[in-house]
């Protein structure tokens, strides 16, 4: 089972949309996906129509470390893809885990639970700095950051997401490894010369460095993704063939990109999607 969280201690730069969006694509190429809504401003448990609800959520599982997938496990209307409900109302997590004495590793100590049932668990967590995020890193294998070309992201980047994974390298001591960082232009804007110049500034920052990567997928400025959440689908439904007229590929081909690239040993299943599969939503038109 492959671990990974999408993080950034920046708001609004498209985690959620990033994790719902995996998430749905890799149910699609047959994969068991789990989502982990960790943010206290729970989107993520209500991007996709909840089938089968849970009684619990990541209360439960990380106040009480409750393995029980079945309690904790909500089945989402697309085929393969559970949920954990954020349900941490009264924002107790935060306090609790600060002051637990394995507390940023409480989560990397639960998945071992999850790993006879699932191929893969994507995190979605809150955009600020906080023990909630950092138990999200080290219990990763990857850490994916978006990032949106405006240059406010990008001091944001490296003062804080890029910061947080120095911070946590001491648990190297403990035998953990902190997972790599990936960089995930995010929202890029057909023509803008100004994003252009910051894509070319963070790739020159971090051309050295072997703990960063620039993924080589972007994902554009288009309309699909906003409108497929409107439907409670994932983009690669919605809009499985570029419009006519428009340079940047299809929410089907981006998000394939994204998905190969991230997991390259899934690269087979990956490109089988074909974006016309409905399960039990039949109502979306495509592009």
């Amino acid at each position: 089972m492959q671990a990974i969280s999408i993080i950034s201690t920046k708001g609004g730069v498209g985690k959620t949309t990033v994790t719902a969006n995996l998430g749905g694509l890799f149910a699609d190429a047959g994969l068991r996906v789990l989502l982990l809504d960790l943010d206290m401003q729970p989107t993520l448990s209500s991007y996709f129509a909840i089938a089968e609800r849970a009684e619990y959520g990541t209360y439960e599982l990380l106040a009480f470390n409750e393995r029980d997938v079945t309690r904790l496990a909500s089945h989402t209307a697309i085929d393969r893809l559970d949920v954990i409900l954020s349900n941490d109302q009264h924002r107790q997590l935060a306090t609790l885990l600060l002051n637990a004495p394995d507390g940023r590793l409480r989560l990397r100590n639960l998945l071992p639970a999850f790993e006879p049932h699932y191929d893969l668990v994507l995190v979605d967590t809150q955009g600020a700095r906080s023990v909630l995020l950092e138990m999200a890193v080290l219990a990763s294998d990857i850490a994916v950051s978006p990032v949106t070309p405006e240059i406010l992201a990008a001091r944001e980047l490296r003062r804080g997401t890029v910061r947080l994974l120095e911070d946590v390298a001491p648990f190297r001591h403990l035998g953990i490894q902190p997972p790599p960082l990936k960089l995930l232009l995010n929202r890029v804007p057909a023509v803008s010369a100004n994003a252009r110049l910051i894509q070319q500034s963070l790739r020159l920052i971090f051309r050295d460095d072997s703990n960063v990567e620039i993924l080589h997928t972007e994902i554009p400025a288009i309309e699909a993704f906003p409108r497929a959440a409107s439907h409670d689908l994932p983009a690669h439904r919605v809009e499985y063939r570029r419009p006519t007229g428009r340079l940047a590929p299809s929410a089907l081909e981006i998000m394939r990109d994204l998905a190969a690239e991230l997991c390259p040993q899934w690269r087979e299943q990956i490109g089988m999607v074909t974006g016309r599969t409905r399960g039990r939503h039949a109502n979306a038109k495509p592009s």
